[in-house]
């Protein structure tokens, strides 16, 4: 692109993608949706205690100006005039929690992580007074079922076990937010007069916030596509109509445009996964090897936090290709459960999968997928469409209106596509056997036993990817 290109390009619109386990600041061009240049920061997770989870929200937001302070520099050096941006929109880590104190500007206490495990007993205290201890009980109200995962409980136990943020709440000091809210209040001034809001989406994983009438609900405060990356993510666009699952899924906002405008809800699952490919490839079959990552309980469709991960089908034959495969063939397996669980909440069988995500890199792992499933699965050109959405989300946004979201105007993607290469009969018969392995990891654990070593999913991961490594040495050294 010629000097004279660059200072042309027109509008421009920056997305904070703030993850688990980076933070990155991309610009795009409003008009043509290329990505000009980007940024990222690497961020730490610290680990108290087993099954804790917890990061600094300091660095975070140190993270996120460093990614801008970047990104911006190379834009100068592009000769791109960064004038030229009009909106910055913003996607996070949901659910997890920050609370800090709005006249100082300073956290309160470390950002609990959405996989964080301590609030179980939590979770069984707030089932006790429950008729019938049923999971559910908020589920037509918040669409979720009362779980580790979301953040009204994450606050309860801050609550509960953190003196100076009581302190903070009873002098109306303490503020809390998800890693959205954090950063914009942060952003916009802090403790200089910041704006302490959120959006439907991120206030729809609290368990405070009614998806029906998109507001906090007061009885709430009393009781209490596939994105492959650290967690996966699945969701189904069911429209302006909240679908609720029969089938473990939690409801959703999927998506609101405008002050004025409707809300989208979706069906949405999230699982943890981890994998390889450089083993996989050499032997292209388990061999009958079957894994199942349930490193910190089984999520969605199961609601299971007894379970632990296993690896089972294990022969003498077995070698570490095989259990590289099987670790491949559990993601493909966990995205098979869940789209069979949303085909019958929606009634409407996909004809295909659209992925993202840095693991979508592993075609190995794309093929898989597109053979259990037994659909094609389309993996966009195009590899930051999370943070392609939030900047067109901003640019779209009521005041800035420099990207147009009506489908003519939308520049074409090109995709690579993926179709099954096996029959259906093979497909069912694997799948099958990956279900009874999801069986036998039910009920490792008890609530009133001590959380085991895999209590914690870094820790899990950290332990496996140590094995792999390990006989991945070996078979190089021959």
């Amino acid at each position: 692109m010629a000097a004279s290109e660059r200072t042309a390009l027109g509008p421009l619109v920056g997305a904070i993608d703030q993850g688990t386990s980076s933070s990155r600041f991309l610009v795009f061009n409003a008009k043509t949706a290329e990505l000009l240049s980007h940024h990222q920061v690497e961020i730490q997770q610290k680990f108290p205690r087993e099954g804790w989870v917890e990061q600094d929200p300091k660095e975070i937001l140190n993270s996120v100006y460093e990614c801008v302070e970047r990104t911006c520099e190379k834009m100068k050096q592009l000769n791109i005039n960064i004038a030229n941006i009009r909106a910055i929109g913003v996607t996070n880590q949901r659910e997890t929690t920050v609370v800090w104190d709005k006249t100082t500007g300073e956290p309160l206490y470390n950002a609990i992580v959405w996989l964080d495990l301590r609030t179980q007993s939590t979770v069984e205290r707030l089932l006790k007074r429950i008729p019938g201890k049923n999971k559910t009980f908020s589920k037509f109200k918040t669409g979720l079922p009362l779980s580790t995962y979301f953040s009204a409980v994450k606050l309860r136990w801050l609550l509960d076990n953190v003196e100076e943020i009581r302190k903070a709440v009873e002098e109306k000091r303490a503020m809390f937010g998800t890693i959205d809210s954090w950063l914009i209040w942060s952003l916009t001034g802090g403790k200089n007069g910041g704006i302490h809001c959120t959006d439907v989406t991120n206030a729809s994983r609290t368990m405070l916030f009614n998806i029906h009438s998109l507001e906090w609900d007061p009885e709430l405060y009393g009781q209490a596509k596939n994105t492959y990356g650290t967690g996966c993510f699945l969701l189904c666009n069911t429209g302006q109509k909240s679908v609720f699952s029969e089938h473990g899924l939690i409801t959703t906002i999927a998506y609101k445009m405008g002050r004025d405008k409707p809300v989208f809800y979706a069906l949405e699952v999230i699982f943890f996964v981890c994998a390889l490919e450089k083993l996989a490839a050499d032997v292209g079959t388990s061999y009958g090897c079957y894994f199942v990552p349930a490193f910190s309980g089984l999520y969605a469709p199961y609601w299971e936090p007894s379970a632990r991960g296993i690896i089972c089908g294990l022969t003498q034959f077995t070698n570490k290709k095989h259990i590289a495969f099987a670790a491949l063939e559990a993601v493909c397996f966990q995205t098979r459960e869940i789209l069979d669980a949303m085909n019958k909440d929606c009634g409407i069988p996909l004809s295909q999968l659209q992925v993202d995500g840095g693991m979508t890199n592993n075609k190995i792992l794309m093929q898989l997928q597109s053979d259990i499933l037994c659909i094609p699965v389309v993996k966009p050109s195009m590899p930051e469409t999370t943070a392609l959405g939030a900047a067109m989300a901003a640019g779209a946004a009521e005041g800035v209106g420099v990207w147009s979201l009506n489908p003519g105007d939308l520049t074409a993607v090109t995709c690579e596509r993926f179709e099954p290469q096996i029959n259906p009969e093979e497909s069912e018969y694997r799948y099958a056997r990956w279900k009874k392995a999801v069986m036998k990891s039910m009920g490792w654990e008890t609530s009133d036993s001590d959380s085991s070593i895999f209590s914690s999913l870094p820790l899990g991961i950290y332990i496996m990817s140590s094995m792999l490594v390990l006989i991945g040495a070996k078979y190089r050294s021959g």
